[in-house]
């Protein structure tokens, strides 16, 4: 599937080819602090299909603590939208932020991964009230 992505403030934008079987919840508490939320949803794009076109991304480097694996982060420098992770070198997939992309609707998450770290509460919110807008 053919993906279109950008930033808040519209300047980083790209594109790539993923497999929306593959979109993946993490719970971990590396992606809550990145995220400022309760989980990360992700989906991984081959390298060879993912271009950059528009802008360049500022990047940021996390050691996770479980691989001790340097991680790259890039985000928009302007409005700081999370656009993907990837590995430091021989980058074989980026690892896009679904929250960024235009056909995120139709990537349902597939599964969950670091349960362990999961937010009680982000579980079912489905009894919480609510509002169609703000």
């Amino acid at each position: 599937m053919k993906v279109h992505g950008r930033c808040h403030c519209g300047a980083i934008a790209f594109e790539a080819e993923v497999d929306p079987s593959r979109v993946t919840l993490c719970h971990c508490t590396d992606c809550q602090m990145l995220t400022g939320t309760a989980y990360r949803t992700t989906v991984p794009a081959a390298a060879s299909t993912f271009r950059l076109t528009r802008g360049t991304p500022a990047t940021y480097v996390k050691t996770t603590a479980d691989s001790g694996h340097p991680r790259r982060h890039a985000f928009c420098g302007t409005c700081g939208t999370p656009i993907y992770s990837a590995a430091m070198d021989n980058v074989a997939t980026y690892g896009l932020r679904v929250g960024c992309l235009t056909e995120r609707s139709a990537l349902a998450p597939t599964r969950q991964i670091w349960r362990r770290s999961a937010l009680r509460w982000s579980a079912n919110i489905e009894h919480l009230p609510g509002s169609d807008t703000q």
